[in-house]
């Protein structure tokens, strides 16, 4: 079964002006809660189960999905307080089998990512974490990637994805033994791009990143927001 942990807990501060009375992932979208147009596009790629690691105004995503959408099962990893991204991760990854690799998002990204490329590429690589990457223009706004010609990352450079430069694209394929011997536990409050991915990368883990050209749109921002309609929308034939 392909499970997926969906990190969907933030508070979204830099998007209350324009969404003030909901969690970031439930922000209306062409009509319908962003989460929905994830749901729907990871699904069509295979997924099976999701996991929504939930916190701030959890209750409105609970409310909405139940216990199933579109008949794929959802559990909730709920935060009693804010972990932080890591901190999801943990708890989510607590509700799946032991040894089962997952499909990890970012609640309030959306990426067109082939999950059959990304699944094949991180077992050809015997990953332990398998990052998908785009090319920004922006500058400060994601974390930069230093790959070598394989794939594999050869550092980290968090918060200075410079324009032109690859960068994290907030959906990855994670081996759960990257997480096995990390110096914290379900309920501890970590970053996942800071504490987290360091950690591993330190303890020797193998970190590939594999570029990928589809549609991407984080709504972080209310500029972007603004725009997630459009990208969204399915090309024309």
């Amino acid at each position: 079964m392909v499970a997926a942990i969906v990190l969907a807990g933030g508070l979204g501060t830099r998007l209350r002006a324009a969404v003030p009375d909901l969690p970031k992932p439930m922000a209306p979208v062409a009509g319908r809660p962003f989460l929905e147009h994830q749901l729907d596009h990871w699904i069509g790629q295979g997924v099976q189960r999701f996991v929504l690691s939930v916190g701030y105004r959890s209750e409105a995503i609970r409310a909405h999905f139940g216990g199933a959408y579109r008949g794929v099962p959802i559990d909730y990893a709920v935060e009693a307080a804010p972990l932080g991204t890591g901190g999801g991760v943990l708890l989510g990854a607590a509700l799946l089998p032991p040894g089962e690799s997952f499909l990890l998002l970012n609640g309030d990204t959306f990426f067109d990512v082939a999950l059959d490329r990304l699944r094949a590429f991180h077992r050809a690589n015997a990953a332990s974490l398998t990052f998908s990457l785009f090319r920004t223009t922006e500058t400060g706004r994601y974390m930069g990637m230093d790959v070598n010609g394989d794939g594999r990352i050869a550092a980290l450079r968090s918060g200075s994805a410079s324009p032109g430069r690859l960068a994290n694209g907030g959906v990855y394929w994670v081996d759960p033994a990257a997480l096995r011997d990390l110096p914290w536990k379900p309920g501890d409050r970590l970053s996942f791009e800071d504490d987290l991915v360091p950690a591993v990368l330190a303890g020797g883990g193998r970190l590939y990143g594999l570029e990928c050209a589809g549609r991407f749109i984080d709504i972080g921002i209310p500029d972007d927001y603004r725009r997630a309609a459009s990208v969204l929308a399915p090309p024309t034939p």
